[in-house]
């Protein structure tokens, strides 16, 4: 489980559903919950949280300069490559943390992905979790 920390920024609820604005160094991070703000104590700007995702859920992108519907982007630097025959697990250096990407081993001989390459991770808003 990738864990990074961040500060929430903005709460926007409608019915039981609330989208979360988290600054993470100098991007901004979102997550939808099924939460109402004041059903949890950690749920209130200014609070720093924990932002949590799965390592199948980091989608892997190379020079992104079209628009796409995946919100949460980090920069990020391939610190090493583990190859296996169907998949393979990128850690990613992104900012002063390290996070773990599982992709295709297809993915990354087509992306010609190497170490040492600049990268975008990218997870999906309705894929991340919040913890205290």
């Amino acid at each position: 489980m990738n864990q990074l920390t961040g500060e929430i920024k903005s709460i926007t609820t409608e019915g039981n559903l609330s989208m979360v604005g988290i600054s993470y160094e100098d991007i901004m991070l979102k997550t939808v919950i099924i939460e109402k703000v004041g059903s949890v104590p950690y749920l209130k700007p200014g609070k720093s949280i924990q932002v949590l995702f799965k390592e199948t859920e980091v989608v892997i992108g190379l020079n992104i300069d079209r628009q796409i519907s995946l919100q949460n982007r980090i920069p990020c630097t391939i610190m090493k490559i583990e190859q296996g025959k169907l998949l393979s697990k990128l850690i990613l250096k992104c900012f002063r943390d390290a996070i773990t990407s599982i992709i295709s081993t297809h993915a990354v001989k087509q992306m010609a992905l190497k170490e040492g390459m600049q990268v975008t991770a990218m997870v999906k808003t309705n894929e991340i979790m919040l913890s205290e």
